[in-house]
């Protein structure tokens, strides 16, 4: 909803995963890649959402949209909190510093 706001009629479809991707979603992203879209990925910042945007990635390329550490600080600074972050810490290879800035604040950031 955030980027339909931010972007208005002037913004590119969307594909929302909700949860894991399933192999259906998986394929199109894959085609929509292979036929040259340009993706950008945004999902939740805890250790289940950096696996889920991990498997999209290994499937087809994206660049991040509001998914970086410093996006994560500035959401955790701007909702003063939240659920506290649990599970297995796991690398992100498009921000080598999300693990960090996960594991030192500590919060859980559903991207709904």
């Amino acid at each position: 909803m955030l980027a339909a706001q931010e972007h208005g009629s002037r913004a590119a479809s969307l594909v929302c995963l909700q949860g894991q991707p399933s192999v259906a979603a998986l394929t199109l992203l894959h085609h929509l890649h292979a036929c040259g879209t340009a993706l950008s990925y945004h999902g939740g910042f805890d250790w289940g959402g950096i696996r889920m945007a991990s498997t999209v990635l290994r499937h087809a390329p994206w660049r991040p949209w509001r998914y970086s550490a410093a996006d994560y600080r500035d959401t955790v600074r701007a909702r003063a909190g939240g659920p506290p972050l649990s599970g297995r810490a796991i690398e992100a290879a498009w921000d080598s510093e999300l693990p960090e800035a996960l594991a030192q604040l500590s919060v859980r950031v559903e991207e709904e």
